[in-house]
C-alpha cells in the first residue's frame, strides 16, 4: 500500500491510467485590488483545475449561483478539463472574495461572501462518485466535518486544507491521510504545528510557508523543501497549486521529497500570473 493511505488503497501508476481526484468545497470569484480584475478561484476549485492541468482526472463538487458568475465558474472549470457533472446551481449568489495585492505580489483578503457555497452538502450520487475516486481533497466546507468523517469511515484517502476552514469542528483532522496547513515561520514552527495535528489524528501533515518553503511530516520524518526564488506577480492560489501538484506526485508513487519539489515548482509558476490558474481576467 502507498504510505499514509488506508488499507486497500494503493498508489496509482501514471502509466496505468489517469489518477482520479475529487475536489470538494469552495469556489469564488476573486476580485483583485487595485487592478479590479476578476478571477475564478477558491481552494477546492483551484486544486481541481491544477490537478487536471498536471494530467490527472479531476472532478469538482460544490455549488455556484444561478448568475453570471456561476456560469463563468462552470465554463472555466470545464475549459480546464474538470468534470462538472456534480456542480450544483443554487438560488444564491456565487461566492466572491476581495483580495488586496501588494506591489510584491503578496495578498490580503479584505471581504468574503461564501454565497452559494455555504451549506453545500453532496447528494447520494455525488458521494458515490467521491467514493470511486483515488483521493478526495476537501477545501472550505461548513459541514462541521461530516463529509470527512463519512469518507474516512468508508476507508477513503482524504486530505483537507485546514487553513481555509474557520469553525473548530471543521478544523478537526482525525483520519486525514494529509492535513494541509499554512503558516509564516521557520521549519521548527511547522514541526510544532505538525506535532499537534498528528497527535490530533492526522496521518501526515504538509505545511506551506510561503517564500520560506514548505515542510513535510510523513512516515515519522520531517523534510524541508525550499521555495523557488522568484519575483511574484500574485501569490493567489499558490498554496492550492502546491496541494494539487503534491497530491498528483504522491498518488503517482513519488517520494515525499520529489512530490514536494514538484509542488514547490508548480506553486512558483502560479505566482507568475494573476489568479489561481491561468485565465483571462474580466474587469469589474
Amino acid at each position: 500500500n502507498h504510505p499514509l493511505t488506508p488499507a486497500g488503497i494503493t498508489a496509482v501508476s501514471s502509466t496505468d491510467r489517469r489518477i482520479r481526484l475529487a475536489a470538494v468545497g469552495d469556489n469564488c470569484v476573486d476580485i483583485l485590488q487595485p487592478s479590479g480584475h476578476r478571477f475564478v478561484g477558491g481552494n477546492a476549485l483551484n486544486v481541481a483545475v491544477q490537478f487536471a492541468t498536471l494530467g490527472g482526472s479531476s472532478a469538482y463538487f460544490g455549488a455556484v449561483g444561478k448568475d453570471d458568475d456561476g456560469a463563468l465558474t462552470a465554463r472555466l472549470l470545464a475549459r480546464g478539463g474538470v468534470d462538472i457533472s456534480h456542480l450544483v446551481r443554487r438560488s444564491l449568489p456565487t461566492a466572491h472574495t476581495e483580495i488586496h495585492v501588494s506591489e510584491t505580489g503578496e495578498r490580503r483578503i479584505g471581504f468574503e461572501d461564501f454565497g452559494a457555497c455555504a451549506g453545500y452538502a453532496p447528494d447520494k450520487k455525488a458521494l458515490a462518485a467521491m467514493l470511486a475516486a483515488d483521493h478526495v481533497h476537501i477545501g472550505w466546507l461548513d459541514d462541521s466535518g461530516a463529509l470527512r468523517r463519512r469518507l474516512v469511515a468508508a476507508g477513503r484517502s482524504v486530505s483537507q486544507d485546514i487553513t481555509v476552514n474557520a469553525s473548530a469542528e471543521s478544523l478537526r483532522v482525525e483520519g486525514l491521510a494529509i492535513a494541509f496547513a499554512s503558516i509564516e515561520g521557520p521549519h521548527q514552527a511547522a514541526a510544532r504545528l505538525a506535532d499537534s495535528l498528528l497527535t490530533a489524528g492526522a496521518r501526515g501533515v504538509v505545511v506551506t510557508r510561503g517564500a520560506l518553503g514548505s515542510s513535510l511530516f510523513l512516515n515519522g520524518t520531517g523534510i524541508e523543501i525550499p521555495a523557488r526564488p522568484i519575483v511574484a506577480i500574485d501569490t493567489t492560489g499558490a498554496g492550492d497549486s502546491y496541494i494539487a501538484a503534491f497530491l498528483h506526485g504522491w498518488l503517482s508513487g513519488a517520494t515525499p521529497q520529489t512530490a514536494g519539489a514538484q509542488a514547490a515548482a508548480h506553486a512558483a509558476l502560479t505566482c507568475m500570473h494573476e489568479g489561481g490558474f491561468r485565465q483571462a481576467p474580466a474587469d469589474v
